[in-house]
């Protein structure tokens, strides 16, 4: 029997064949659609209970397949998942759209809907009422049959659209590689980093040593390596994915989804795509979001040319570097930093043992919440490489299952991320407990050394596993308000906050320990990592708003007369460009957060989250970074909530005040 179409606990992947996939997703949706027509033709008068908890309580199994089946696009994907991958997006496509636009549905939907003020209904039961009934009305339910066929045509095409432009990002990364056979050619690069190299080239049957655009081999040697020359082609490379005019090419692909969203938008009766998609966020308006990127330019730009000044002086000082290109930029900042702080990656890597660091989290989550990881075997995974954990309360209660995902393949796209495969719910009495998972792409262990972390992996790891804590610790009614379902600009919180205990001393002598000798980080290193945090912070944030702004470009106006993408970007990057243009280069054509994951009209969220995380956290440091009165109320009114409130209603009840920007300007020092 299709091992997705049984019943099972945690995901049976052992069992699970490709072939399985598409007839279980079809005989699924059948259910579904079934289970549906017996809330439309029930006789009895339209309920909360036998309309929207009845709703709210199809399609499980449908669920749990597509999340399993998409996370492995995600993280094992091949030619023969992602051929699939586009037979099945167009099918659940079309099937939600059969959910939002039935009209039978909708009008039992809208008759609770409107009796809501009499229904006696607890605030978790008013928000799905209110979010269900906002679903239907916001993708089409009112509009007429014309136009729903419109929407429907729309919806295919940008759910095939965003699936190709990821293949071809994942493709382009795959394709290119740096192969060096001249010793002379590695100077500057760590011993860890050359292993390494030399250990891809081996698998790929090459002498010599062999870079890839994978995070762990690209991110060291721009940061490292001497060849100037050798920096600029991996740099073009890695810029230049999705734009190279062929097969792979994504210009029209963006071109396409961009003008799609806004016909999408101006047919449900918005102005832009972001107009659609921030009525549903806390900063509510376009208009909103572009004065919040404007004014923290106003206070990170004359910051970021006095930095960018600064290090352009001296590399001219160092190497008689005319102009800076942004293929010198992790170069010379390493540099620069190592020259003020004396701290590098290098130093550190030793103390970051991925074991341990993992220790840590886990020993903070403990401190924090009362939370205990177990490794287990006795849990499928669909690689090797993934670890399986039970996590359990105080009193040995089952909280949630846990996986990770922590080295690159070449079946899996680059970057970090969280996700579930069954989510937490209160059910005919019992809390059915959530299986959470985080996919990361870390150093790979060698023949002669363990997995060792740089600096900015320990923070990505902390990142990933606040979101992990937010899925863990959901405890509510509806599946669909659990966990991680908030306000895209409030998903942040959990994990950006979770960031700042990597910088605390008492953080870091819980697990940063040398992997040979076992001794504690130097107190001077923990000292400097404090010190360097807001290191060409102004430069870090300017690029993080050109993204934001970028997001903006594309959803928050017309795109409809936009014919170049290339020109459109550099119009786009105008207020933020800092490093001369690279004309073989274009964000766009691999900006994967916004034209296939879920960012669109979204990226500022980084930013808005910050100003949240800056915040919450300074009431930690106030009255300790483990103070058990501040996490329980961390806990009880962020992490466990999911979206069953306001999310400016749930943060004030944590922090009793709206958050004040001041804090992010403060920690990232710049408040003149």
């Amino acid at each position: 029997m299709n091992p997705l179409l049984k019943s099972y606990n945690t995901a049976p992947f052992s069992e699970i064949e490709n072939k399985h996939f598409l007839p279980a997703i079809k005989q699924l949706i059948a259910e579904t659609k079934a289970e549906i027509d017996a809330i439309t033709e029930n006789s009895d008068a339209p309920t909360f209970e036998n309309t929207l908890e009845a709703l709210e309580n199809t399609g499980e199994k449908l669920d749990r397949a597509t999340s399993i089946f998409f996370n492995l696009n995600s993280a094992e994907t091949n030619d023969e998942i992602q051929k699939i991958a586009q037979e099945i997006s167009p099918m659940l496509t079309e099937f939600s759209n059969d959910l939002l636009l039935n009209e039978a549905l909708f009008e039992r939907v809208k008759n609770v809907y409107q009796q809501k003020d009499s229904l006696n209904l607890n605030a978790e039961q008013q928000m799905l009422l209110t979010k269900k009934y906002k679903s239907f009305a916001r993708n089409g339910a009112n509009l007429s049959e014309e136009k729903k066929s419109e929407l429907r045509k729309i919806d295919t095409q940008l759910s095939k659209l965003s699936l190709t432009f990821g293949e071809n990002v994942l493709a382009e990364t795959n394709r290119f590689e740096l192969h060096i056979t001249d010793e002379k050619d590695l100077s500057g690069l760590p011993e860890g980093t050359i292993e390494a190299a030399a250990q891809t080239a081996s698998e790929k049957g090459k002498d010599g040593w062999v870079f890839t655009l994978d995070y762990p081999s690209y991110v060291p040697f721009m940061t490292y390596a001497d060849n100037r020359e050798l920096r600029k082609k991996m740099a073009i490379a890695f810029g230049a994915k999705g734009f190279h005019n062929d097969k792979l090419d994504n210009q029209n692909n963006v071109l396409q989804i961009s003008k799609l969203r806004h016909k999408r938008a101006n047919l449900l009766g918005y102005d832009s795509h972001a107009n659609f998609v921030l009525e549903e966020r806390m900063a509510e308006t376009p208009e909103k979001v572009k004065s919040f990127l404007y004014e923290l330019l106003a206070k990170a730009k004359p910051a970021a040319q006095k930095e960018f000044e600064r290090l352009t002086a001296f590399a001219k000082d160092l190497d008689n570097i005319d102009r800076l290109e942004k293929w010198d930029d992790a170069y010379y900042s390493e540099k620069l930093k190592q020259k003020l702080f004396n701290l590098d990656d290098e130093k550190l890597k030793p103390y970051f043992e991925l074991k341990n660091v993992i220790q840590g989290v886990f020993t903070v989550a403990e401190k924090l919440y009362g939370l205990h990881f177990e490794e287990v075997q006795n849990i499928d995974k669909y690689h090797a490489d993934v670890k399986t954990y039970e996590v359990k309360d105080d009193e040995g209660e089952l909280v949630a299952i846990f996986y990770a995902d922590f080295h690159p393949r070449p079946g899996k796209r680059n970057g970090a991320w969280m996700t579930s495969y069954k989510p937490q719910q209160i059910k005919n009495g019992k809390n059915e407990r959530p299986h959470i998972s985080i996919v990361c792409n870390f150093t790979k262990p060698t023949s002669s050394k363990p997995s060792l972390l740089t600096f900015n992996e320990v923070t990505t790891l902390f990142h990933e596993f606040g979101h992990a804590l937010h899925g863990i610790l959901a405890n509510t009614h509806y599946p669909s308000l659990s966990g991680t379902s908030v306000y895209w600009d409030f998903v942040e919180l959990p994990s950006q906050i979770l960031e700042n205990w990597c910088y605390e001393k008492e953080t870091l002598e819980l697990f940063a320990t040398h992997y040979k000798t076992g001794e504690l980080i130097p107190m001077e290193y923990v000292e400097k990592i404090k010190e360097s945090a807001t290191f060409l912070e102004g430069m870090a944030t300017l690029r993080q708003l050109s993204f934001g702004m970028l997001d903006m470009a594309w959803h928050g106006g017309d795109p409809s007369h936009v014919n170049n993408v290339k020109s459109f970007e550099i119009a786009a990057f105008e207020d933020t460009q800092l490093y001369p243009d690279v004309k073989e280069n274009c964000m766009s054509t691999s900006f994967s957060h916004i034209f296939q994951g879920g960012y669109s009209a979204g990226y500022y969220s980084y930013k808005w989250a910050e100003v949240l995380d800056a915040d919450a956290f300074a009431l930690f440091k106030q009255e300790g970074i483990f103070n058990k009165k501040v996490a329980d109320k961390f806990k009880g009114f962020v992490l466990s909530q999911g979206g069953t409130m306001d999310p400016m209603e749930l943060y004030k009840q944590f922090r009793g005040q709206e958050p004040d920007p001041e804090a992010l300007l403060k920690r990232a020092g710049l408040l003149t």
